[in-house]
């Protein structure tokens, strides 16, 4: 129970940007809104703005929504005659189906690039405060008979890349090795001052990750060690900051669908796919540790919450934009009963996923 509240903090937050993503360019497009609602389910408590909009938190916290005046949704109706005949011209001007089809589609979108921009907000501010760890990735220790001592690693080697992914921090080494998705690891380290070349086929061991949490690990057996004991963190200025802010972000998008990817295919298990359980017990686990630890998890929760959204499944934010596709290819908005379909298939995927995750979660937490 005492990770109830950090993540209910999280979550809140996470889904309040969110919607006020769709919240912002609505407004910006005339778009007349009732609700604006974090969570779902029976109201706990609210309020009306000037202009109309109650302002809403409810009892199950898991998302939100902004309901648009005279929508049941945010998709096009195709049979639009009969809603659009109710509404004075006034009203009309209000309504979200009948605003362009480019303002339809940034509204729509506009949830989803919020949380990417929440996501490098928070990074920047990580950074400008932290700095970013700049110590090189040293080799102090290869252990006899690992992958690593077969393949020729030395001590004193320094690791340049991973993969082709530049290494600039010894605490990436470990992060580039388990999201790597070849059997054979691509490294090139530095020895004296000639560039080397070397492919690791890596061991993988059920271990534990920093919180204590089980996770399987791809391990080559060599060990890292800052001169000193003593890590090199350097401070940024604003330019700097935000570049490393972005490529972080990026980083953690394109990572998480080369793993979804993998897991569609095979290619690699579920073990670290979560639910709301596991998400609450790991912000419960890092709130402990600080601030900064806890607002990390923030962005990568935010930047998952974005990119989910954008996928092109019926009732997320990628559902709409496809239809929003199919409309401007066909001139037309897709019937009312295609779009009904394609929003039950939609449901069942999301139910069946949710379901997946917690059971998931459970078996994880043993609590079956």
């Amino acid at each position: 129970m005492i990770y109830v509240v950090p993540f209910l903090i999280l979550i809140t937050i996470v889904v309040f940007i969110h919607e006020y993503g769709h919240y912002y360019f609505a407004k910006k497009y005339g778009v007349g809104i009732t609700d604006f609602s974090i969570g779902f389910g029976k109201e706990i408590f609210g309020w009306n703005d000037k202009l109309g909009t109650r302002w809403k938190i409810c009892w199950l916290p898991l998302g939100g929504y902004v309901k648009f005046f005279g929508d049941r949704n945010v998709f096009s109706e195709s049979e639009q005659t009969n809603v659009i005949n109710q509404y004075s011209e006034k009203d009309k001007n209000k309504l979200f189906i009948l605003k362009p089809l480019y303002q339809r589609s940034i509204i729509v979108a506009a949830g989803p690039l919020a949380n990417f921009v929440l996501a490098i907000f928070i990074f920047l501010i990580i950074n400008l405060i932290a700095g970013k760890d700049m110590t090189p990735a040293v080799i102090s220790e290869v252990q006899k008979d690992s992958p690593a001592f077969v393949a020729g690693f030395k001590k004193n080697d320094k690791i340049i890349s991973i993969d082709n992914r530049k290494v600039e921090s010894i605490l990436e080494v470990s992060t580039f090795i388990n999201i790597s998705t070849s059997e054979n690891i691509k490294f090139i380290i530095l020895r004296g001052d000639q560039q080397i070349s070397l492919l690791v086929k890596p061991n993988v061991v059920q271990s534990k990750d920093s919180l204590g949490n089980p996770s399987k690990k791809r391990m080559i057996g060599i060990k890292l060690a800052p001169l000193n004991n003593k890590f090199n963190k350097r401070s940024l200025g604003p330019g700097k900051a935000i570049y490393y802010s972005v490529k972080e972000v990026w980083f953690v998008t394109v990572t998480s669908l080369s793993y979804l990817g993998q897991m569609l295919t095979g290619a690699t298990d579920t073990s670290q796919l979560g639910g709301p359980i596991k998400i609450a017990k790991i912000t419960g686990q890092v709130s402990e540790h600080g601030l900064i630890p806890f607002f990390s998890v923030m962005a990568y929760i935010s930047i998952s919450l974005g990119l989910i959204n954008l996928f092109p499944i019926p009732m997320l934010d990628g559902g709409h934009l496809m239809f929003y596709l199919f409309e401007k290819v066909l001139g037309k908005p897709l019937s009312q009963k295609t779009q009904e379909i394609f929003f039950r298939i939609g449901l069942f995927l999301l139910i069946s996923l949710m379901f997946f995750v917690t059971l998931k979660d459970l078996k994880d937490l043993n609590l079956f």
